[in-house]
């Protein structure tokens, strides 16, 4: 039998089935319904490279496998998703180019999610911002605990979401995405359904219940014929700026603002008088 290479956990990585590259996700077939878990608990869910590219290739597994009809992602504990790993690097030089190579779309599986021929539904548990928010804000569906929160922390962060940008000015109006990304306000899951980024707010106790129930209506309906109203939606919401974007990943402003985060302080750009405990 062929010998594969342990996983940080200790255990074997598996020579067949479902193995999405890294222990921190796991994909789990329940009849018709495969369901992504992102579980890495010890860095509150925080997306590493291989997390990220991992969801970007249980969503190739779906739509490849005729097994299965849809994909349901979720996370574990009180926390859905928190964007990417900022915190869990070493401190070296090369951290900064780690993180910027972790945000580009050949990585991230946002595209993927948003273009999904099979439909996908984000059942979020809890704490949601950054690339988490972006996953739930390009599934077909999200279905959320009441519990839950969103964040758009990017602008304290030193670097310019365009796909943010432009996506949510699309979907909440110009006025509310400039509140929530020139702020970094928190909503509530009672605010996101209000705002129109939700599809639903369900119990916390029955949130998987119930997405996974919204996901097997929704793959009731004609696959073809939901491909062209997906593609109709996806041309209302437009591209991106991904060469402005590449271009502020690279700047000044995202590596302090990156060092600021690890540092836990305000970055250098914020007036002294202004400045916060902690990290923004």
């Amino acid at each position: 039998m062929t010998q594969h290479p342990p996983t940080p956990h200790g255990s074997p990585r598996p020579p067949e089935g479902d193995w999405l590259g890294t222990p921190y996700l796991s994909l789990q077939r329940q009849g018709p319904i495969a369901v992504c878990t992102i579980d890495r608990p010890d860095a509150r869910n925080a997306l590493t490279p291989a997390m990220y590219f991992g969801i970007r290739y249980a969503v190739g597994r779906l739509n490849a496998d005729p097994d299965l009809a849809g994909l349901l992602i979720t996370g574990t504990g009180d926390v859905f998703a928190p964007g990417g790993d900022m915190g869990g690097a070493t401190g070296g030089a090369d951290d900064w180019i780690t993180f910027g190579a972790a945000l580009g779309m050949d990585v991230t599986p946002f595209d993927a999610v948003r273009t999904s021929a099979k439909p996908i539904v984000s059942a979020v548990n809890g704490l949601c911002q950054g690339g988490g928010f972006q996953i739930a804000l390009c599934s077909d569906l999200s279905v959320v605990s009441e519990r839950a929160t969103f964040r758009v922390p990017e602008l304290f962060r030193g670097y310019a979401d365009t796909y943010y940008g432009q996506m949510l000015a699309r979907l909440i109006g110009p006025v509310r995405t400039r509140d929530l990304m020139f702020t970094g306000r928190v909503l509530s899951a009672a605010e996101a359904y209000d705002w129109g980024l939700v599809s639903r707010v369900v119990p916390h106790e029955s949130l998987l219940a119930k997405a996974r129930d919204l996901l097997a209506q929704v793959c009731r309906t004609a696959p073809r014929a939901r491909g062209v109203i997906k593609s109709s939606i996806d041309n209302y919401l437009g591209l991106y700026d991904r060469i402005g974007m590449t271009a502020s990943l690279g700047d000044a402003e995202a590596r302090e603002g990156f060092r600021a985060f690890k540092e836990r302080r305000s970055p250098d750009w914020v007036h002294p008088q202004l400045r916060a405990a902690g990290r923004l």
